[in-house]
């Protein structure tokens, strides 16, 4: 199962760069890949049912009041929940927290940028504009955070892998 779990990363990382939108397919489908581990033995070690209920309930209920205050999409809150299936509760404190430094890299950018207009396009890139300058419609919050939440988890998945 773990191909499909980096293959479900990479879809998550791919769609919120690209439209800022994490579609509700793809948190169905990790959700399903996540039980469908637990079911037949093949997710992480040392995973049991309990421990990945428990970190999709917690990285909800964690990332909820955010959702409700404007400050995230439905999508991240969403994607966490998954994730929290996948990986059980004990890593998503790491995996939060840099996935919230890479998020904050990302506004640091946005507001350089804004102020110090050396590369418009990239400008433009970073917060979810076309090259004409039009926000997309699903584009309205201009931090990919379940990207760089998927990205946190590639790279907690390589530090932890046996040398």
């Amino acid at each position: 199962m773990q191909p499909l779990f980096l293959l479900w990363l990479a879809g998550a990382v791919v769609c919120d760069l690209r439209w800022r939108k994490v579609p509700n397919l793809l948190v169905l489908a990790g959700m399903v890949g996540a039980l469908l581990s637990l079911t037949f033995d093949a997710a992480l070690p040392g995973l049991d049912w309990l421990t990945a209920l428990l970190g999709a309930l917690v990285a909800f209920a964690v990332l909820l009041p955010f959702y409700a205050l404007g400050l995230m999409g439905a999508g991240d809150v969403k994607f966490a929940a998954a994730l929290g299936l996948w990986l059980g509760l004990a890593p998503l404190a790491p995996i939060a927290i840099a996935g919230s430094l890479l998020a904050f890299l990302h506004a640091l950018a946005v507001l350089a940028l804004r102020r110090w207009p050396l590369s418009p396009r990239l400008m433009l890139m970073l917060s979810g504009r076309t090259p004409q300058g039009v926000a997309s419609p699903s584009a309205r919050r201009p931090i990919p955070y379940a990207a760089y939440l998927a990205l946190a988890t590639f790279a907690w998945l390589a530090w932890r892998v046996p040398q």
